[in-house]
């Protein structure tokens, strides 16, 4: 869904900031393995957690993570309810636990479709992303 100059990246580091290095269940990020050799990508254009035993920790915790560092398209497919999660504008949210949130959440069902923000010619039905 992505052109050329783009990579998905798995389970691997992003730095966020000089405080966080989260490792997302996949990230999205500009460039080519070469580009991440001296430091892990800092501006992940999309990211997604899997979640089940995990799903308030990754709405919480990362999602008020993510958007400190304004990831602008934040995923999590939920697998307990069989959805898509998806949180969009990331704003100050001084009740959050790092002082951020995101100011659209939307769930998706499984005959819905999403479009990531960096690739809205994507198409993606949401039942490919479910096991």
């Amino acid at each position: 869904m992505f052109s050329a100059g783009w990579r998905v990246r798995t389970q691997l580091p992003v730095a966020l900031d000089d405080e966080s290095e989260p490792e997302p269940d996949v990230a999205v990020v500009p460039g080519s393995p070469r580009d991440y050799l001296p430091s892990h990508p800092a501006r992940p254009v999309l990211i997604v957690e899997i979640a089940h035993s995990s799903l308030a920790f990754d709405r919480e915790q990362k999602g008020s993570l993510y958007a400190r560092a304004r990831i602008a398209d934040y995923w999590i497919v939920n697998l307990v309810d069989r959805i898509l999660e998806i949180y969009r504008d990331p704003a100050l949210a001084p009740h959050a636990p790092y002082g951020w949130g995101y100011g659209s959440v939307v769930a998706l069902r499984a005959d819905d479709f999403v479009s990531p923000l960096a690739a809205p010619h994507a198409r993606i039905r949401i039942a490919d992303l479910l096991p």
